[in-house]
């Protein structure tokens, strides 16, 4: 290449870049918010995203999550820029074609358990067969029930699950209209001390991480304000810790749950975590192959490289 060639086509190139339009910063990021999800509750009471966007004149919508599913839901739609779910809902969210990226943990809850009224004779796995069991399709709660079942040899065509979202799956339960309920916290935590529902089976490694997830567009396109959602985040977990008082109120405040019910959920739910990384991979891979050895997920699945693809470290938190 002469050296006038090699100058026009420098020059064309360069022509080319200022052709191409950078992209333009969102006027608005949208970000769920969820009873299950504490931080997220504290992050919104306080305003604390809303201050760090607004010198860059960017406005945040809040839209209400009732569970993992909603999320995903939200998320797959666009709806939403980032959203809380469980880490095994949202590989399953990710195998079934939903483009998301997992960046950031808000918790290490024991949010779900199988749930059965104060009378019921259920106080095993084993018993559940035939029985009837509320469950939201898509959530920890649905993933847990199904590892359960494995674990007593039993699969979903044991039982008549009975499809609802937690909050009626509670309502359902207490009413007798089904023996048992995969339950959900702060819900979970209300059926116990409110109408004296019993915890029969328990099994908090199953419980999957609260992971903060994004769309990975959003993220391909403004890699810089997912780090500024991050800290944010950040920010309002370790308001959390540090105030336990104030987070009790909060919870109360947006759940209109009793105190006791939030005490309760507060002892199942560890807020010392943030960065994302191989402990999550690990149980969210885990529960990728009960899910595939239990049928939920094709025989074919590949559970480590939907992982992969699925946890992104490039937007680590410190700890």
């Amino acid at each position: 290449m002469t050296s006038i060639t090699r100058r026009l086509a420098l020059a064309a190139l360069a022509v080319a870049a200022l052709a191409t339009p950078a992209l333009a910063q969102p006027k608005e990021i949208r970000l769920d918010y969820a009873t299950y999800n504490p931080v997220s509750l504290v992050l919104k009471e306080r305003g604390t995203l809303e201050k760090a966007l607004e010198a860059d004149g960017i406005k945040v919508r809040w839209v209400f999550s009732a569970g993992s599913n909603k999320a995903l839901e939200f998320l797959n739609a666009g709806s939403i820029d980032f959203g809380s779910t469980a880490g095994a809902a949202a590989l399953i969210g990710k195998i079934n074609g939903n483009p998301i990226k997992s960046i950031y943990v808000y918790s290490r809850p024991e949010w779900t358990a199988l749930v059965t009224g104060a009378k019921s004779e259920i106080t095993k796995v084993a018993d559940l067969k035939g029985k009837r069991v509320a469950v939201t399709r898509g959530t920890d709660p649905h993933i847990f029930l199904v590892r359960a079942l494995a674990d007593a040899k039993l699969t979903e065509k044991d039982v008549k699950l009975v499809l609802l979202q937690h909050a009626d799956g509670r309502l359902a339960l207490e009413r007798g209209d089904v023996d048992a309920w995969a339950g959900l916290d702060p819900l979970m935590a209300a059926a116990e001390v409110e109408s004296g529902a019993k915890l029969f089976y328990r099994k908090p490694e199953d419980n999957t991480w609260g992971i903060l997830n994004t769309r990975e567009a959003f993220a391909a396109e403004n890699p810089a304000l997912v780090r500024k959602v991050i800290a944010a985040y950040e920010e309002a977990r370790r308001y959390a810790l540090a105030n336990p008082v104030e987070l009790k109120k909060i919870l109360v405040d947006y759940t209109k749950l009793s105190e006791p019910v939030i005490e309760r959920q507060l002892t199942r739910t560890d807020l010392t975590h943030s960065a994302i990384g191989q402990a999550q991979i690990d149980s969210i891979t885990a529960a990728g192959i009960a899910l595939k050895d239990a049928g939920v997920l094709p025989a074919a699945t590949d559970v480590k490289a939907a992982v992969d693809s699925l946890i992104d470290r490039g937007f680590l938190a410190t700890n």
